[in-house]
């Protein structure tokens, strides 16, 4: 039997592995005093503990308390951190021998769920516990907020739905997210002056004498309960604005939908409404006998 051909290294290589273990790097730079990865961070998260953000806790608190308000809360988003979640998707499958099926190819998805009302939405979490609750299963993706609030843009989901499935759930509707995903503080409609002055613009430019007054309220869709059934002001589905119409008496149904139907016009031709709003409700109030049209 032959002797077997002794190959030799490359030089490079060999120069590397006679250096492994030594003193000093391939630079002749000392390790002694040198801590590998210790001198930056790889990404803002690595010292997260998976809690909830103290600002958002403190802000939902005094939600619930009645002393702060939903704006409040989505404030509080802004600077916060979120898990997002991820879930694998069967991107390719074949069935083997046995006609059980395999997975060939598996894909990370992110997950949208359906509200109530048939429209998209984002599930975030604020902590590991909360995402774990949800979905064993599903991986977290922490980034912060607005970045989540831009995913939800780019899903064409209408809401973000912050821990569900947890003790308390709170909803950011379309306009809240927008804002969040741009950065700019959120005013709900309900209390945005610009919104008292378009609805009293379409009364003025309607100049219906059965419309008395007109004026914006808290919708009751924005309230929202939490697993004990206590209620908050705020974080809720929608809808999120209420028009209150002050009318005077003698229109029949035919009328009066005609009326509420040159608002609604009205406001959809609005740009500034059109963004603002996410969903509406009207009531209706007859005007007591002191009552007079608003100048």
């Amino acid at each position: 039997m032959s002797e077997p051909v002794q190959r030799s290294l490359p030089g490079h290589i060999a120069a590397a592995l006679a250096a492994a273990g030594g003193a000093a790097d391939s630079a002749d730079q000392p390790w002694q005093g040198r801590t590998l990865g210790a001198e930056r961070k790889y990404h803002n998260f690595e010292d997260d503990d998976g809690a909830t953000d103290a600002g958002y806790a403190a802000a939902l608190a005094a939600l619930s308390a009645r002393t702060g308000d939903e704006a409040a809360v989505v404030h509080s988003l802004a600077s916060a951190r979120v898990f997002v979640p991820i879930l694998a998707q069967v991107a390719r499958a074949h069935v083997v021998s046995n006609g059980l099926a395999s997975d060939k190819e598996s894909d990370m998805a992110l997950v949208t769920l359906t509200a109530p009302d048939g429209r998209r939405a984002l599930p975030v979490f604020t902590s590991t516990e909360n995402l774990t609750r949800w979905n064993p299963q599903a991986r977290p993706v922490a980034v912060y907020a607005p970045r989540a609030a831009l995913s939800a843009v780019a899903e064409e989901a209408q809401l973000m739905v912050v821990d569900p499935a947890a003790p308390q759930t709170f909803v950011l509707r379309r306009p809240a997210v927008w804002a969040l995903a741009r950065q700019q503080r959120w005013l709900p409609s309900y209390a945005d002056p610009q919104i008292a002055s378009a609805l009293a613009g379409s009364m003025a430019a309607l100049g219906h004498p059965a419309l008395l007054g007109i004026r914006a309220e808290p919708g009751a869709g924005i309230v929202s309960a939490d697993h004990e059934g206590n209620t908050s002001p705020g974080g809720g589905a929608g809808p999120e604005l209420r028009v209150q119409l002050t009318l005077a008496p003698g229109l029949d149904q035919d009328a009066l939908n005609a009326l509420i139907g040159e608002l609604e016009l009205l406001w959809s031709r609005n740009e500034y409404f059109a963004e603002s709003v996410d969903s509406v409700e009207v009531r209706l109030q007859a005007a007591a006998s002191t009552d007079r049209p608003a100048r």
